[in-house]
């Protein structure tokens, strides 16, 4: 971790999540007739989940449209699903001003090249233990776990403690 996250991490309302490599383990299956699988981390989900019940806001942005990922968002109930973003900067200057938040509020996760303008643009970047040397280099953080492996559920407790949630959210489950 770099110093002094803290900061960054308090100032978070919204959190947007790539797919490929960040919410999977960058694996895309087929089946027989051509319809595409993705394996999603249960830890990550509930995570998700218990981020929107603290009052957060949550988003994908992926460059690529699959139907097992709005089926998964919906699920979670993710605020926004967009997909088909590319370029992604653009995609996510719109979705942040739909969403309401300043660029200082939004935390990316993301591991890939297409995501390096929106890591660049965010308050606080954030590269799973999977992602490119390049996105590595500007992320202000980079998790132990990889994609598809629990990095989500990593920076969501990340920022529920710095926020001083995590007390409370122990205790509803002691």
């Amino acid at each position: 971790m770099k110093k002094n996250l803290n900061p960054k991490l308090k100032k978070i309302k919204l959190l947007v999540m790539d797919v490929d490599g960040v919410m999977t383990a960058g694996q895309i299956a087929y089946d027989h007739l051509g319809n595409e699988i993705k394996f999603f981390n249960v830890l990550d989900g509930f995570a998700i989940v218990l981020f929107r019940k603290e009052g957060f806001k949550t988003a994908i942005l992926s460059a690529r449209f699959s139907a097992a990922v709005q089926v998964r968002g919906e699920d979670l109930k993710v605020d926004k699903i967009v997909q088909d973003a590319y370029p992604k900067l653009e995609a996510y200057k719109k979705l942040a001003r739909e969403l309401g938040v300043k660029d200082d509020e939004v935390c990316f996760i993301a591991d890939d090249l297409p995501d390096l303008a929106v890591l660049k643009q965010v308050g606080l970047a954030v590269a799973p233990a999977n992602a490119v040397p390049e996105v590595k280099k500007i992320a202000h953080y980079v998790t132990a776990k990889k994609g598809g492996d629990g990095a989500v559920r990593e920076i969501i407790e990340l920022i529920l403690k710095a926020h001083g949630r995590w007390p409370k959210i122990m205790k509803a489950f002691s």
